[in-house]
């Protein structure tokens, strides 16, 4: 059984369903922190996934699912206990259902000059999550995260042009890189985070102009594994509806996964759970543990079928399918969750 200093992980993460209303200046609340990244999906609607943070004071918006540079509408401002909107917009308001996950860093960050480049850091070391602001050289070069632990999952973005996501995982390392915004498989590519690991001070980037175009700027946000909170690992599938179960020491609250060697680009989708959206544990329709899927605009309806059950200390396949269960693929996943038992003595239960 897992342990973990983090007595309530919703102090840390939190993902909250709204109904948009199509004003102007609709404030969404229910979190029990002033969160520092929001990432936001339409449940019903065709529309890219949508994001801000609290260091990009501009708080110009960015499309997960998109390789756009940061645009308008901004947001208007983090609040105590949630976020409120500066104009409408069918991404994140207009009359139809929507989710939106949350994390708390530091705030709008302050200066960090651990690495070759000066990075500004918003990093919550309880956590294990940073939001990390750079301006490339062009040259290999290396960057602060304001860990403290090696980053385990890196997703970088350009903000002044159109890149795609660049993304770390430690299941492929440094030498390989995927696209949060595509479906891809694993590249081989040291250009992107140099074939050096993370630090627990840095990470690296290469030349490619996704991570490091001398005047580019960037954003990077950065997850460490944190025992009882967050696990970021693989599993290789059996394809089977008795399915693989993927243990993670915690309740699992946010669970990423995506197949990166083989099969076709369509069943590389990333897939994206948690435990607001639907129901339970269920492969009825309609009742299942639904996904979205980061890469592009589907809805939760699209995404149906691909069955998942969240229990205590894990997850537990119920599909065969390709996107998650492909006999002999392999799947990475970050998962961040509720503690089985912390100091608080607090046990998780299955959903």
């Amino acid at each position: 059984m897992s342990y973990s200093n983090i007595n309530k992980s919703t102090n840390f993460f939190d993902t909250l369903l709204y109904t948009g209303d199509g004003s102007a200046t609709q404030s969404i609340s229910g979190l029990s922190f002033q969160p520092d990244f929001t990432w936001i999906k339409s449940r019903e609607a065709t529309h890219d996934h949508y994001s801000w943070d609290a260091v990009r004071t501009n708080k110009k918006g960015l499309e997960p699912s998109d390789n756009s540079a940061e645009r308008t509408p901004t947001l208007g401002s983090f609040d105590n206990d949630g976020f409120t909107f500066a104009s409408a917009d069918g991404f994140y308001n207009d009359a139809s259902n929507y989710v939106a996950w949350n994390w708390k860093a530091n705030g709008a960050g302050s200066a960090n000059t651990d690495g070759t480049i000066n990075s500004t850091v918003s990093a919550n070391t309880t956590s294990g999550f940073s939001i990390v602001t750079y301006t490339g050289t062009g040259s290999s070069a290396t960057v602060g995260h304001g860990l403290g632990v090696a980053p385990a999952f890196i997703t970088v973005k350009r903000l002044d042009t159109t890149d795609s996501w660049q993304t770390y995982h430690k299941t492929l390392g440094a030498g390989k890189f995927m696209q949060l915004n595509g479906t891809d498989a694993e590249a081989t590519n040291n250009n992107r985070f140099g074939g050096t690991e993370p630090t627990t001070t840095v990470f690296s980037i290469g030349t490619d102009t996704g991570v490091n175009a001398s005047g580019g700027t960037y954003v990077a946000y950065c997850w460490a594994e944190k025992t009882g909170y967050c696990k970021v690992g693989s599993y290789v599938a059996n394809n089977s509806t008795n399915g693989n179960f993927i243990y993670t020491g915690h309740k699992p609250t946010f669970f990423l996964l995506k197949a990166y060697t083989g099969g076709s680009a369509s069943s590389r989708n990333w897939l994206l759970y948690d435990n607001k959206r639907n129901g339970r544990n269920s492969s009825t329709s309609g009742y299942e543990n639904r996904s979205l899927r980061p890469n592009n605009g589907d809805t939760e309806a699209s995404a149906s079928g691909y069955y998942i059950d969240i229990l205590s200390n894990g997850v537990k396949l119920r599909s065969n399918s390709g996107e998650l269960n492909t006999s002999g693929e392999t799947y990475l996943y970050v998962s961040i969750g509720q503690t089985m038992v912390g100091t608080n003595n607090v046990a998780a239960t299955a959903r």
